[in-house]
């Protein structure tokens, strides 16, 4: 049913969050390049979506990491480029480090039009190595988080992403600890 949204480069903007003592996500924007997933995503799941114009740069074998993001509405770019990290090898992230916190969470908290839902995702772990990153362009940010001007960069990592993500349908938050997720491919 999904299939023709289920593709498609993405840049998110998230936070970490907890409710009734479970922790998870909550996307403060994620800009797609899909004009058919922007439209969908929000009516579906309360995902705040917006079209970019993304251009990633990901090549392994070269050692090529760039990428750039603008936002069709605004004109704001996010744009970054980086390098191996010594040493670095393509894996899971280590069992109880930051990393793995960050990055493997697995249930999504979204709020849209005064409805606060959540739903759950699955996916194998995030083959992941960590980088020497430098972003070159923050306006995309900015613009939407003026007090992130200030912001540094305190890591990175580069994934080739992952296949076969799995996202449970919506429910409303207060069905958080009672319901059952039916997954959707």
């Amino acid at each position: 049913l999904l299939r023709p949204i289920a593709t498609h480069d993405f840049l998110n903007v998230r936070t970490y969050v907890r409710h009734d003592g479970e922790s998870g996500i909550h996307f403060m924007t994620e800009w797609l390049s899909s004009q058919l997933a922007v439209h969908l995503g929000p009516r579906s799941f309360g995902l705040p979506y917006r079209l970019g114009q993304i251009q990633f740069h990901h090549d392994l074998e070269a050692a090529l990491i760039r990428g750039r993001v603008r936002d069709a509405r605004t004109g704001g770019v996010f744009a970054y480029h980086a390098e191996f990290a010594h040493c670095s090898t393509v894996g899971p992230c280590p069992q109880g480090s930051l990393d793995e916190w960050l990055m493997e969470r697995y249930t999504a908290f979204t709020h849209r039009h005064g409805s606060s839902r959540f739903f759950r995702v699955w996916h194998e772990s995030w083959p992941q190595m960590p980088v020497v990153a430098e972003i070159t362009e923050m306006s995309l940010v900015t613009k939407n988080w003026p007090p992130l001007r200030g912001a540094r960069l305190i890591g990175a990592n580069f994934s080739p992403g992952v296949r076969d993500v799995w996202m449970g349908w919506p429910h409303r938050l207060r069905e958080l600890c009672a319901s059952e997720s039916v997954f959707a491919r």
